[in-house]
């Protein structure tokens, strides 16, 4: 989940593991779900602090925020459309030839 987020900088992680898995059990265990909740989270707290920042620095965070809103609304788009059970074809030829009893 991590790579899809992109807090894959451990030294600057901006969740812990245990954070993540909180996301995911939520989710049952929706990676795709489970990454866009953790982006609306990360970008919850980037608004936060954007009152504080000075105005150059608003912008990019501004558009970060945006960023970040857009790839969790994508992520669920594509949880949405993915099938949650696999439907297999079924197989005619296991049966046999039908038997005409009438």
């Amino acid at each position: 989940m991590r790579l899809i987020i992109g807090d894959n900088d451990i030294a600057a992680a901006q969740f812990t593991d245990e954070e993540l898995q909180v996301f995911l059990t939520m989710q049952s265990n929706s990676v795709k779900l489970a990454a866009a909740d953790a982006l609306d989270s990360w970008a919850a707290a980037l608004a936060r602090n954007m009152d504080s920042e000075a105005i150059g620095d608003y912008q990019y965070k501004r558009g970060s925020v945006g960023n970040l809103r857009a790839l969790a609304k994508q992520l669920r788009t594509e949880a949405k459309s993915k099938p949650v059970i696999h439907w297999a074809e079924p197989d005619f030829e296991a049966i046999g030839d039908i038997e005409d009893t009438g």
